[in-house]
């Protein structure tokens, strides 16, 4: 098995932090999973990119996974959660681009599976304009994969990751727990049954007023200014795993997901 994953923060793994500025992420433990799953060694590839609006994901990561040498024999592709939170979306617009994907992978003969990201909106501000562009673009996409008979992951609709311990604290990106979940619902989506990983629910901490000027101040004052120069935080970066590296299977009786 040849594994490739496309996207961006979502799928890169922003959120799942394993020191010295490296990131694991959901994507990284399907592919330890499916080792483990299949007890054999697989190829696994990560060209996501944090910040990624859907364009580039479409025009350059899917070409350039379809490029590697040897081909993929599945992928992972994710993409429009950057773009949401732009002012005046093209709904129709961003379709269109998945829908070219969609095509471009099928046509290279490799098995596809569609992620919907998990809903971030409880947490931020303006969180229910982006529940509701996250609800329209989910349904769209839920129309292709059922178009094109592929398999669908549609994490946005999964209400136990919207609770607060499944995130970081950006309250944008998913924290280790979050991509536990995440992974284990892709890897029985492509029929290696795990149980959903959840967390024991527990009292919610009210959020002190102090902790909001924090959380303003840390993380949503920067991402303004940031946009407000045209950057992005994945700027100059390239995919932490642009070819094909080696992912052995986790000895017997290890958890894949751990």
């Amino acid at each position: 098995m040849r594994y490739v994953a496309v996207g961006d923060s979502f799928t890169e793994g922003i959120g799942d932090d394993v020191g010295d500025g490296a990131v694991r992420g959901w994507a990284d433990l399907v592919a330890a999973g499916l080792a483990a799953a299949t007890g054999e060694p697989i190829q696994y590839a990560n060209l996501a990119v944090r910040g990624r609006l859907l364009g580039p994901i479409v025009d350059d990561q899917i070409p350039a996974a379809l490029a590697l040498a040897p081909v993929p024999t599945l992928m992972t592709f994710n993409g429009g959660g950057n773009d949401m939170m732009r002012p005046g979306i093209d709904l129709d617009a961003l379709l269109a681009r998945t829908e070219t994907a969609i095509r471009q992978v099928l046509d290279a003969g490799v098995r596809l599976v569609l992620l919907s990201g998990a809903d971030p909106s409880a947490g931020l501000p303006f969180g229910r304009v982006i529940h509701r562009r996250g609800m329209a673009l989910t349904e769209g996409v839920e129309k292709l994969a059922a178009r094109y008979d592929l398999t669908l992951v549609n994490a946005f609709a999964d209400a136990e990751i919207r609770r607060p311990v499944y995130w970081s604290p950006d309250r944008l990106h998913l924290g280790p727990v979050g991509h536990r979940r995440v992974a284990s619902l892709v890897l029985a989506a492509l029929g290696h049954p795990v149980a959903a990983h959840a967390v024991e629910p527990a009292p919610t901490a009210r959020r002190r007023v102090s902790d909001e000027a924090r959380y303003y101040r840390e993380h949503v004052l920067p991402w303004v200014n940031r946009h407000l120069r045209g950057r992005s935080s994945g700027d100059g970066r390239t995919g932490k795993h642009p070819n094909w590296v080696p992912v052995e299977p986790v000895p017997s009786g290890a958890a894949p997901l751990g």
